[in-house]
């Protein structure tokens, strides 16, 4: 699929036809997978769009970017519809709780922080000055309670999203966690790392 003129970030499928990418040269793009074109350019962000997490009623989806903020987009329309700031550095990592109202970030700024869809602003921060480095990934438990981040300090760190606190460290890895995902029953953990290692926890 050639249409983007900067390095591919990310892609999710939309379905078995379509599927939407970000990247660094500041877009979005829908894609038609039979044909191979794009068929929507999303252009709003003003750096390198790092990720991107799709809402689970499929309509919409968020992005995040190097400008240090978010955005939700329309795929329908191909707009963006809600702009959120509050990070001070590069946004590395989003991914929508499973009520598709809520979404978090991750970012260099060593902070993860909670946006409210329907308010338009965040509504949480977690960090401290025990963690001084960024975020490379984060996702949430199945039912929202906890939110999951990989850092560059080895450490998956695990979040009370309800007490803004930090509940546990998963230690383990030798390298920079670089990507983390939580299976569909909601069960088990998966960390990867720049130490090579994929890490299973439940």
């Amino acid at each position: 699929l050639v249409g983007h003129n900067g390095y591919l970030s990310c892609c999710r499928f939309l379905s078995d036809k379509q599927i939407l990418t970000s990247s660094g040269d500041t877009t979005c793009a829908l894609w038609d997978i039979e044909t191979g074109q794009q068929t929507t350019a999303l252009v709003g962000h003003e750096g390198d769009v790092n990720c991107i997490s799709l809402a689970p009623d499929g309509n919409t989806f968020i992005s995040g970017s190097c400008d240090t903020s978010s955005k939700l987009w329309d795929i329908r329309d191909g707009m963006a519809n809600q702009t959120f700031y509050g990070h001070e550095l590069d946004i590395n990592a989003i991914s929508f709780m499973s009520n598709g109202l809520n979404f978090a970030t991750g970012s260099d700024d060593a902070t993860c922080r909670m946006f409210d869809v329907r308010s338009d602003q965040e509504v949480a921060c977690y960090g401290g000055e025990h963690i001084i480095c960024g975020i490379t990934s984060v996702a949430f438990s199945k039912s929202g309670r906890v939110l999951f981040a990989g850092y560059d300090d080895f450490n998956c760190h695990v979040w009370d999203t309800l007490k803004l606190e930090r509940a546990a460290a998963l230690m383990g890895h030798e390298n920079r966690v670089s990507c983390l995902g939580v299976n569909e029953e909601g069960v088990a953990l998966c960390t990867g790392s720049w130490d090579s290692f994929l890490k299973i926890w439940n």
